[in-house]
């Protein structure tokens, strides 16, 4: 039935970035936005932040310059998280990542990231009445990425990310040519980790970082569609790591994003914003630089374009670990501000990690009351190369 594509369209712009009733809102939309979920647990119990807190297995979507700094030599991550799992039970983002150092100064990634939006069924009320199975649809979206990271320094090192995607969100109707969108982007990062320095009272381990992550043309999923921005995003970052001794330590981080991305704007004056707007025309590239300028408000509303995250992590011996976190974004820009909490598990090389997190604000966020699962095997401790 038609309502199925409905609701598809409410899925598709509930992970968008969430819009208000604000008459005055001008929220930034992009395609592809499922790139921008959080895919891994221990991010998530630290307020979806990543970009500088220390390399894991997942360091691929957050800051893969990281894994030029990983004390393990090879690291593989699985994860799991059910979206919108209040309303429907088969809406998930899948992720699997693997991670090894080449030497004492490089390693590479590799990673896939898979969201299914479930099974949609088409049927008529005259097929039903005669019997006839519903034709279902599985529409889905999919990421591949290789990354590779190199130390310049002994304390700083870059990386380097490239990124298929694919989108098959469009239904199959009668008379209607649909097919799968793809494209490509490009990362480029930064890691920052000081020597460990001491101080009166404890240890302590600074880290610094940035990601420019999907960078890349516009999607389109037709000849006569309209192209829509990927979600280019500035990640920025610093934190610090609290070491009391061998057993205890306290990592505290803070992280800053903004999408590199116009804002809507109606730029010809005719009172609706439309393909005869700038902002609709405007080439990536250039959308990147103009998107720290170009908010018809000026730079009050440039700022609400920032979302920032603070996070802190306890570590017990290597083996235990709670975490909690915050996540904020402007009223008029999406609104989603929550909490997160979470814990992790290591035995001997395996970890398991889990996140849940609360709304604080009117929106309801679609990872709501929702238990999030990671799992990490790592492979060769501090070793000579």
């Amino acid at each position: 039935m038609r309502n199925f594509c409905l609701l598809l369209g409410a899925l598709i712009a509930s992970f968008s970035i969430h819009a208000q009733s604000d008459p005055n809102s001008r929220v930034i939309t992009t395609g592809v936005p499922f790139l921008l979920i959080t895919a891994d647990a221990r991010a998530g119990g630290m307020g979806e932040l990543g970009a500088t807190t220390a390399p894991d297995a997942f360091s691929q979507q957050w800051n893969p310059a990281k894994y030029a700094f990983a004390p393990e030599r090879t690291g593989i991550g699985i994860s799991y998280t059910p979206y919108l799992s209040q309303l429907v039970n088969d809406i998930a983002l899948l992720n699997a990542t693997v991670y090894s150092r080449i030497n004492e100064r490089s390693a590479w990634a590799a990673s896939i990231k898979y969201f299914s939006l479930g099974d949609i069924e088409f049927i008529s009320e005259a097929e039903a009445i005669q019997g006839l199975r519903p034709i279902i649809e599985r529409p889905n979206e999919l990421a591949v990425d290789v990354s590779y990271s190199l130390k310049l320094s002994e304390h700083y090192s870059m990386a380097v990310a490239g990124r298929y995607l694919r989108s098959d969100l469009r239904l199959q109707e009668e008379g209607i040519d649909a097919s799968a969108a793809s494209s490509f982007a490009v990362d480029v990062a930064g890691f920052f980790m000081s020597n460990e320095i001491a101080y009166s009272k404890f240890n302590g381990i600074w880290k610094g970082g940035f990601n420019i992550s999907n960078v890349g043309p516009k999607i389109k999923y037709d000849a006569d569609g309209r192209e829509t921005f990927l979600p280019t995003n500035l990640k920025l970052g610093g934190g610090f790591d609290f070491i009391f001794d061998s057993q205890n330590t306290l990592g505290v981080n803070a992280e800053f994003n903004k999408l590199l991305v116009p804002t809507p704007s109606d730029s010809n004056g005719d009172g609706r914003i439309d393909s005869n707007d700038d902002y609709y025309n405007e080439s990536f590239f250039s959308g990147m630089f103009s998107s720290f300028g170009d908010a018809p408000d000026g730079f009050s509303e440039e700022l609400q374009e920032i979302t920032w995250a603070l996070g802190a992590e306890y570590v017990y011996n290597e083996a235990f670990s709670l975490r909690t976190g915050y996540f904020h974004e402007h009223e008029n820009k999406g609104a989603r501000q929550f909490f997160t909490l979470g814990a992790g598990f290591r035995f001997n090389a395996t970890s398991i990690d889990l996140s849940y997190l609360f709304s604080t604000s009117g929106v309801r966020n679609p990872l709501e009351n929702t238990l999030r699962f990671s799992l990490t095997f790592l492979l060769g401790g501090n070793r000579s190369y």
